[in-house]
C-alpha cells in the first residue's frame, strides 16, 4: 500500500509536465518573443537582423550589424484560448466505474505580458559589447479547482529569466563571429487535486469499500491538494556566426547550449482531516510536507538564418530551427534525503524543427511593414501525453510594422496568430484514474516595441 501511495504524487508533482501545459506560444514551453520585428516575421532573420539589439541572445555574430549604440524594449502579450472536451473515470483499472465529475476547466489562459530589453554597445569599428533580459521559456495556466482534470493541474506558473552578455567581433567585412554567457534563473509554482478517496477504498484490499455507504473513503469525495514550488540559477552559453555572402544575401548561425537545473524548494500538501488521522494510524509518511528537488535540462537550440536583399525596399527572410528536446526523456522528483518521490515519469520528448518565411517592405522612408508564416513541431508524444501536456503541431501567421519617428527613434508593433492542431489525451491520471479527450484552441500575441539610437 506504500507504494500506491508513493506512485500517486510521482505525476501529480511532474516539474517538466507543468512546464509544457498550455505554452501556446511555442511548441513545449519554449518563448520566441524577445523581439517584435522577429514576430511580426513569424519569428525569421533571428539571426542576421541588421536593426534589432535583441541579437545579444538570438546571434551575437549579428551585432556588428548595428552601427550606433542601441537600446531596445519588447513586450509581447500572449493570450491563450483553450477548452477540454472530455472526461474519465476513478479508480480506473478495477471493475469500478466513478466517472470523473467537473467542468472543462475554463479558459486556462489569460493575456500574459513577455518582456525583453536589449543593448548593444559599438566599442569599435569591428567590435561589439551587448546585454539582454529575456524569458525564454515559460507559462501560466489555471484551470477551474474543480474541474474534471483537476488531479492533473491546477495552476502552473513557469518564469525562466536570461540575463545574456556578448561580444562580437567582424573578423572580416563579410564574416563576424559572436560569444555570450547566460546566467538563467528558473521558477516554478504548480498545483494540482488529489483523490485521496479513490486511494482509500481501493487500497484498502477490497475495492468494493467504494461502493459501500458506511466505508469512510469514496472516490472524489476525499479530495486533498499539493503546491510544489522550486527554483534554481545556473549557467549557459551562446555563440554564433554571420556571413555575408553577397551584398545581397546574408547567412546567421547560432548554438545556445542546453542549460542543467536542479529545481529546489518544496511539497506542501492540504489533506482532509479524515485522511491525515489514517495515515498516521498506518505510519504512511509519502505526503508529508518537506523539501523536494528535481533535475531539468533546458534544451539546446540551433538557429540558421538567411536575408535576401530584393532591391533597397524589399527583404525575403527565412528561419530553421532545431531545438533539442530530447533532454526530457523523463521526469525524477526526490526528498531533501534523495529518497525518489515516486517512480520516474515517462515523457520521451523528441527534437523539434521550426520552418518559417518572413518578408519587409520599405513602404516610406517612415514606415517598414512586413508578415511571414510558419510551421513548428511538437516533441510531445501520442503514448505519453497528457493534461499537463496538451501540445501538438501548430501554425503561425504574422503581420508588423515600424514607424521611424527620427533617425534615433522608432517603434514597432505585430501581431501573430498561432493555429493549434488538436491534440488528444487517454492516459492514467496521477491519482489513479482515467482522462480520455481532447483540447482545442489558439493563440493571439500583440507584441509593442521601442528603439533608441545614439
Amino acid at each position: 500500500m506504500q507504494n500506491r501511495f508513493i506512485h500517486l504524487s510521482a505525476l501529480a508533482l511532474g516539474i517538466a509536465g507543468v512546464l509544457a501545459l498550455g505554452s501556446a506560444h511555442a511548441t513545449g514551453f519554449q518563448l520566441r518573443e524577445n523581439s517584435v520585428k522577429n514576430l511580426g516575421r513569424a519569428n525569421t532573420g533571428t539571426a542576421v537582423a541588421s536593426d534589432d539589439a535583441s541579437v545579444v541572445l538570438n546571434n551575437p555574430a549579428a551585432m556588428v550589424n548595428l552601427q550606433k549604440a542601441t537600446f531596445q524594449g519588447d513586450a509581447t502579450s500572449i493570450d491563450l484560448t483553450a477548452h477540454f472536451h472530455g472526461g474519465g473515470n476513478a479508480d480506473a483499472g478495477t471493475p469500478l466505474q466513478n466517472p470523473l465529475t467537473g467542468g472543462d476547466g475554463g479558459d486556462p489562459g489569460s493575456p500574459k505580458a513577455v518582456p525583453a530589453v536589449a543593448f548593444v554597445m559599438p566599442v569599435a569599428d569591428n567590435f561589439r559589447l551587448g546585454a539582454s533580459i529575456s524569458a525564454p521559456f515559460g507559462l501560466k495556466t489555471e484551470y477551474d479547482a474543480n474541474w474534471v482534470g483537476r488531479y492533473n493541474a491546477i495552476n502552473s506558473d513557469v518564469k525562466v529569466v536570461d540575463l545574456t552578455v556578448s561580444a562580437a567581433w567582424a573578423i572580416t567585412p563579410q564574416f563576424s563571429v559572436g560569444l555570450g554567457a547566460i546566467y538563467q534563473h528558473s521558477k516554478v509554482t504548480l498545483s494540482n487535486a488529489i483523490d485521496f478517496g479513490s486511494a482509500l477504498c481501493v487500497g484498502s484490499g477490497n475495492p468494493l469499500n467504494c461502493l459501500n455507504p458506511a466505508f469512510p473513503y469514496h472516490p472524489q469525495r476525499n479530495d486533498g491538494t499539493v503546491v510544489v514550488k522550486g527554483n534554481a540559477n545556473d549557467w549557459g552559453w551562446v555563440a554564433g556566426a554571420q556571413w555575408r555572402v553577397t551584398d545581397s544575401f546574408v547567412l546567421g548561425y547560432s548554438h545556445h547550449s542546453k542549460i542543467s537545473h536542479t529545481l529546489r524548494g518544496d511539497a506542501d500538501f492540504t489533506l482532509p482531516a479524515s485522511v491525515a488521522a489514517a495515515f498516521a494510524a498506518r505510519g504512511i509518511t509519502a505526503y508529508n510536507d518537506g523539501a523536494v528537488y528535481a533535475p531539468l535540462t533546458t534544451p539546446s537550440i540551433d538557429t540558421l538564418s538567411a536575408e535576401w536583399t530584393i532591391n533597397p525596399a524589399w527583404r525575403l527572410y527565412a528561419d530553421y530551427q532545431r531545438t533539442g528536446w530530447h533532454s526530457l526523456q523523463q521526469v525524477a522528483i526526490f526528498r531533501a534525503s534523495g529518497a525518489p518521490l515516486g517512480p520516474a515519469e515517462p515523457f520521451n520528448w523528441r527534437n523539434t524543427s521550426y520552418f518559417g518565411v518572413g518578408a519587409e517592405w520599405d513602404v516610406s522612408p517612415a514606415f517598414t511593414l512586413r508578415a511571414g508564416v510558419a510551421h513548428d513541431q511538437t516533441p510531445t508524444r501520442d503514448t505519453t501525453r497528457d493534461a499537463r501536456l496538451p501540445d501538438n503541431n501548430r501554425q503561425l501567421y504574422s503581420i508588423g510594422a515600424t514607424w521611424h519617428a527620427s533617425d534615433a527613434f522608432s517603434i514597432d508593433a505585430a501581431f501573430q496568430r498561432i493555429n493549434i492542431k488538436t491534440p488528444t489525451v487517454n492516459i492514467m491520471t496521477s491519482s489513479g484514474s482515467s482522462l480520455v479527450g481532447k483540447f482545442d484552441g489558439h493563440a493571439n500575441l500583440f507584441g509593442l516595441s521601442a528603439q533608441y539610437r545614439f
